[in-house]
């Protein structure tokens, strides 16, 4: 109960915090980088935390999600090693969706292209929003990220607010950034992306 507390108060707080602090958290990066030898390994430091799977499924704000997840048969993937990188599709950008879109998703018959569209969501390899910001200013203003699914994503930046792109043209914003978790990070997003196929 302690840990999704806690994890519910992280989220909190990283909701309200703006890729201003990024700037900041590379430089608290870097001097921690410094004094890394001395400590435990990261895998060490992560092996007490929750997976993805986990802290999702003790946010409420990420239920649809969960529920996706396992109609499509990925929580184990979810919950392995990784490291992924997960925009994650709020209740809310679900509700987005064109009324009776989700409940044909989660039908049994449409578990594979329920499973594409979740992991056209997932990224191999653990990025921050730091990261994802310096790719999109290092590649004059917008930065393609190859997805688990196969498609890309594309990411730029309108002021502080990540978008991404999907292959179709839609766009939604990164609301929530670098919920770490032990295989990997979550950011949450406003809207579901959808691939070509």
């Amino acid at each position: 109960m302690k840990k999704i507390i806690l994890s519910l108060s992280v989220i909190a707080l990283i909701a309200f915090s703006s890729c201003k602090n990024n700037e900041s958290k590379e430089k608290e990066t870097e001097m921690e980088e410094t004094t890394m030898e001395a400590e435990p390994s990261s895998e060490e430091a992560k092996s007490d935390q929750q997976t993805i799977v986990d802290i999702a499924s003790g946010n409420d704000d990420f239920s649809t999600l969960v529920t996706a997840v396992k109609a499509a048969g990925l929580v184990e993937t979810l919950s392995s090693d990784g490291p992924f990188t997960v925009f994650a599709p709020t209740n809310d950008a679900f509700g987005k969706l064109p009324e009776g879109t989700l409940s044909s998703l989660l039908e049994t018959e449409n578990k594979e292209k329920l499973t594409g569209i979740l992991t056209y969501h997932v990224v191999s390899g653990e990025f921050m929003a730091a990261d994802v910001v310096s790719a999109i200013k290092d590649n004059s203003g917008s930065f393609t990220i190859p997805t688990v699914q196969g498609e890309e994503l594309t990411a730029t930046l309108e002021g502080e607010n990540v978008i991404l792109t999907d292959a179709n043209g839609n766009k939604t914003t990164v609301v929530m950034t670098d919920v770490d978790a032990s295989n990997g990070v979550i950011h949450a997003i406003d809207a579901v992306v959808m691939p070509k196929s």
